[in-house]
């Protein structure tokens, strides 16, 4: 995929003014804010309590503009932005491609960080026209009647995708995916995400304190790559809900796989897809809820 241009700036708005740092630079780029940190702590086991530290997961407001207008807001790892900021764009069908971007401006802040994307201009007019749409007084507390089509959205089938797997690949794919998640290793306490291509093994890894980051975050990083979504699996370290299926189907990935159990939601959109579901993945113990002739047993 060709380079974009992508923008660090410290500090407001842009002016117009040059930026701290303006760079092409390959949308594998890490923005370099600390993910965790070592805090102090009171730690009382086996009824002894002393004096002692531990190494805590960071999270930050990370907010996405869109042509000037902020579209989102979430609290995030602040690392692989770049990626975050193209996966969460197609996973909420904001884009149909990353070419669709044409720039990405990363602003730093003292309270977070705005990632500022600049749309090819038919896109991003499609986009203002949406939210010309969504206005307007709204009782609900949601975003008016589309919010709720976006929440139960159509999932892409994946059922013409040939991919197959064996027992074995699901257990290395989970197995993988935990020896991989660095951050998880010092906090305990941040999600991942995987991209397993048979025989090829975990291509992909992303972290994130969200699960729902942590994909986009992966989906973001395979586009990038130019790997095709049908040629892996999906593998998550969280549950299995809805918008978990609606992310792995629009990447193009017809099997997921999951530590934990699915909602039954999930089973069914999952089964619409064609897309095959494999959760409660623990060494050679799995669950498979979907389209099982994928799994070669």
């Amino acid at each position: 995929m060709p380079q974009l241009p992508v923008i660090i700036r410290h500090g407001g708005p842009s002016n117009g003014r040059s930026a701290d740092r303006k760079d092409t630079l390959n949308i594998n780029f890490v923005d370099k804010r600390p993910t965790c940190e070592t805090v102090a702590m009171i730690a009382v086991r086996g009824g002894v309590v002393t004096q002692a530290t531990r190494v805590v997961a960071e999270e930050m407001a990370i907010a996405f503009s869109y042509g000037g207008s902020s579209h989102a807001v979430m609290m995030a790892t602040p690392d692989d932005l770049v990626d975050f900021a193209i996966g969460f764009s197609l996973t909420e069908g904001l884009i149909a491609a990353a070419s669709e971007i044409e720039s990405i401006e990363i602003v730093r802040d003292v309270m977070g960080v705005d990632v500022q994307l600049s749309l090819v201009a038919d896109v991003e007019e499609k986009l203002r026209a949406r939210r010309r749409h969504m206005m307007g007084p709204v009782g609900c507390g949601l975003c008016g009647i589309e919010s709720l089509e976006q929440a139960v959205r159509q999932t892409p089938s994946v059922a013409s995708a040939p991919l197959t797997i064996t027992p074995a690949d699901i257990v290395t794919a989970v197995a993988s995916l935990a020896d991989r998640q660095v951050l998880n290793q010092a906090t305990r306490a941040v999600h991942g995400a995987g991209f397993y291509v048979p025989g090829q093994g975990l291509a992909i890894v992303r972290e994130d304190v969200g699960r729902h980051n942590a994909l986009d975050k992966l989906c973001g990083a395979v586009i990038a790559s130019d790997t095709a979504g049908a040629s892996g699996a999906v593998t998550v370290t969280s549950r299995l809900s809805i918008e978990m299926i609606q992310k792995a189907s629009i990447l193009g990935s017809p099997v997921i796989i999951a530590i934990s159990a699915p909602t039954a939601y999930a089973i069914r959109a999952a089964d619409k897809a064609g897309m095959t579901l494999i959760a409660v993945a623990r060494g050679y113990e799995f669950e498979i809820f979907t389209h099982a002739h994928r799994v070669i047993l």
